[in-house]
């Protein structure tokens, strides 16, 4: 089962990812796939870690997400946004290649036996991107956050704190 969870920054999306998690489960996995940019970040990720208790265990895993999520198990993958920096900075900026490793890794999610909750963000509801760079992601963005909503099997567009289901 895949459920999908996407909205703004700071719209609740990892709290009631969360919750979610934790009336499935009593020993829930956080896959963070964020690597640490600043340190502003850095404490960013902290208050996520303390916002968990000793129920979860974390697995960290930048870009081959599928492949380290345990059989039978329900696992918060928190977020598509960071885990799609990663390919699209390793990929040197090359949003097909990106594209093509995301679209690989959401079919191989799709094949799992494991309650899968997938974090996203939806950034081109904002201002326009400035530069080049930032809409080719803004693009990406938006192009796998449709692949993963058409594989969920429960989809909810959280905003200001409140879920709104779609699926």
């Amino acid at each position: 089962m895949i459920h999908y969870i996407t909205g703004g920054e700071r719209s609740g999306k990892s709290s009631y990812a969360q919750k979610l998690a934790e009336s499935l489960s009593n020993s829930p996995y956080y896959l963070a796939t964020s690597r640490i940019w600043d340190n502003d970040f850095e404490k960013r990720v902290e208050r996520h870690k303390n916002d968990r208790d000793d129920r979860w265990t974390t697995i960290e895993e930048e870009k081959e997400i599928s492949r380290v999520i345990p059989k039978n198990s329900v696992v918060v993958i928190d977020c598509v946004t960071l885990w799609l920096t990663n390919l699209y900075f390793d990929s040197e900026y090359n949003v097909e290649k990106a594209l093509e490793l995301a679209s690989i890794e959401i079919e191989n999610l799709s094949k799992l036996e494991s309650e899968i909750i997938i974090i996203s963000n939806e950034i081109g509801m904002g201002v326009h991107a400035q530069t080049q760079m930032a809409r080719k992601f803004t693009e990406l963005q938006g192009w796998t956050n449709q692949r993963i909503a058409k594989i969920a099997d429960k989809a909810v567009f959280m905003v200001s704190g409140l879920p709104l289901t779609l699926k």
